[in-house]
Parts: C-alpha cells; sequence; structure tokens
C-alpha cells in the first residue's frame, strides 16, 4: 500500500483551460520548484476534456500536457481519471493513472487506510454508469474520427459555457449514501463535486476552477490553502 507522504498535494476539477489559468500556473510553479512536493495527486476533471487515442483535443491544452509529462518523470503523480479527462495512460506513460473501473485505490496515511477516487464512482445510477463505459471505450472514441473537429469544436464550447460552481443541496445525504461503500477505510477522499468539505471520514476536495483551492497533507491531516 502507498503512503501519503507529507506535503502531498491534491488538485481537483481545474476544467483547465474554460474556467481559469490557475491550474496551468502551479504546473509551472512546481517545474521551477517554487511549489515543493514529492507527490502530486490530480483528482480528475483537472482538464475541462481530454481524452486518449485523439489528437485534436490535445491542442487545446497542448502546453499544459507538456508540463505534466515533464513533471512525471521529476516527481510521483497519480493521475484519478473523471467524467472530463479519462483514457490518459498512453499520453503519460510516467503517470500512474487509475481508470474509474480501478477507484477508488487505497493508500495509507500514517495509521490510516485511505480511499481516494474522482468521486463519480457511487451513487450515480445505472444510466450514467452505462454512459461512462461507454464513453470511455476505445473503439467508441475512435468512431469520432471522420467528424472529430466538429464534434469536439461544438463540445468544447458548450463546455466553456457551463456553470459549474454551486453549492450542492443535500449534500450530507448524497455523502451518507456514497460513504456506504466505504465501511473498510478510516478515510475518503473524493473531488467531483467542487464542494470543498470535510462531513466525517468524507472529504470533499475543492475544486481550482471553483474555490481556487487545492488540498495538502500537514503534520498527518488534509488541509484546504490557497498556494
Amino acid at each position: 500500500m502507498i503512503e501519503i507522504q507529507e506535503q502531498a498535494l491534491f488538485i481537483a476539477d481545474s476544467h483547465y483551460p474554460h474556467h481559469g489559468k490557475t491550474f496551468l500556473r502551479l504546473l509551472k510553479q512546481l517545474q521551477k520548484g517554487e511549489i515543493q512536493t514529492s507527490q502530486l495527486f490530480l483528482m480528475g476533471d483537472n482538464f475541462d476534456l481530454l481524452f486518449g487515442y485523439n489528437d485534436y483535443i490535445k491542442t487545446f491544452a497542448n502546453e499544459a500536457i507538456g508540463l505534466l509529462q515533464t513533471l512525471s518523470r521529476q516527481m510521483e503523480i497519480y493521475y484519478f481519471e473523471g467524467n472530463h479527462d479519462f483514457c490518459l495512460q498512453r499520453l503519460f506513460p510516467d503517470i500512474k493513472v487509475y481508470s474509474r473501473e480501478e477507484q477508488p485505490v487505497t493508500f495509507r496515511l500514517d495509521e490510516k487506510k485511505v480511499a481516494i477516487s474522482h468521486g463519480d464512482k457511487y451513487a450515480t445510477g445505472f444510466g450514467y454508469d452505462l454512459y461512462c463505459k461507454l464513453l470511455r471505450n476505445r473503439f467508441t472514441l475512435r468512431l469520432l474520427k471522420p467528424c472529430e473537429k466538429a464534434i469536439i469544436d461544438h463540445r468544447m464550447r458548450k463546455l466553456s459555457e457551463k456553470n459549474i460552481c454551486h453549492t450542492f443541496q443535500g449534500f450530507e445525504t448524497k455523502v451518507e449514501a456514497i460513504l456506504g461503500h466505504y465501511d473498510s477505510v478510516d478515510l475518503v477522499i473524493e473531488g467531483h463535486y467542487h464542494q470543498s468539505q470535510k462531513i466525517g471520514k468524507y472529504i470533499s476536495l475543492p475544486s481550482l476552477a471553483c474555490q481556487g483551492k487545492v488540498a495538502l497533507v500537514k503534520e498527518g491531516n488534509i488541509v484546504f490553502t490557497t498556494l
């Protein structure tokens, strides 16, 4: 079981490039050594849309992709694929990428067992699960090839206009349903919901796009902070 180290950095739901340039700035600071960490946890939806088996989609985020490829040769990076960024292993060969099917993944923080996931795995419903399976299929993605530019341009335009920051009404009830899948761990860390809350053993990470914050490990605790 992998140990989460002191000063480990968690970045969730950046939705780059449509919802701010903070993600790109943080990657540059990491490359220059202005931010120090030996472990980087990318918690999914760090790109507003990025997937494998397609060259055109990469053109919207070439600089950030290049920085991550460089950083992956300098530090441990764990990428938990989200619903906006998936099929990434070939794009980031030196990053440990976890698909939706592989999540949650159990790590250790001091004596605690910690389950880590993007956050869209449980309490989602059959329809959403089927959609995710079809969308992440290599064959499905390659079907886009004949008309990929028109489809991607349309989707990117829609995503740029989407309001992604809001308060989740009844979030405690959602968390209760999610925690039903996590009986055997001491702590759960997820992104996806953009809520920046701690409810019992459940940590809903801040969205870099919405709250402008990340999470850091300080003295064995997960703290939300601005870098």
